[in-house]
């Protein structure tokens, strides 16, 4: 559990289309065996430490001819941001993908003091 040290927690969000790959005949919907795609994400402000990000599928366009194989996550974490990263494997055609994410974490105090 990620305990907060104080009462200003903030809650940022977002929605973001990953890719969109059966348009110009992309790696995610042309291609084979592991494959992964990658968008970094820049929080409205800045947290005191890293948050607790969460990532989710919010749409998916998958070939329905093929196994349907997806990993989604967060990396990367830190105070300003992170990476959405979507993995699929094997013979899956993926046309495109909307990610949606959540941070939650401590907020700077104007009281806080950065001594180093």
């Amino acid at each position: 559990m990620k305990r907060l040290r104080n009462h200003l927690v903030g809650v940022d969000e977002g929605s973001v289309v990953l890719f969109s790959d059966f348009e110009d005949g992309g790696e995610m919907w042309t291609g084979t065996g592991p494959r992964q795609s990658r968008r970094a994400i820049s929080f409205s402000e800045g947290f005191r430490t890293a948050p607790t990000v969460v990532v989710n599928l919010s749409m998916w366009d998958m070939d329905q001819k093929t196994n349907q194989r997806a990993d989604i996550s967060a990396e990367e974490i830190t105070e300003e941001g992170f990476e959405i990263v979507f993995r699929t494997w094997g013979d899956t055609r993926v046309a495109r993908v909307r990610a949606s994410w959540m941070a939650i974490g401590e907020l700077r105090h104007e009281d806080d003091w950065d001594l180093y």
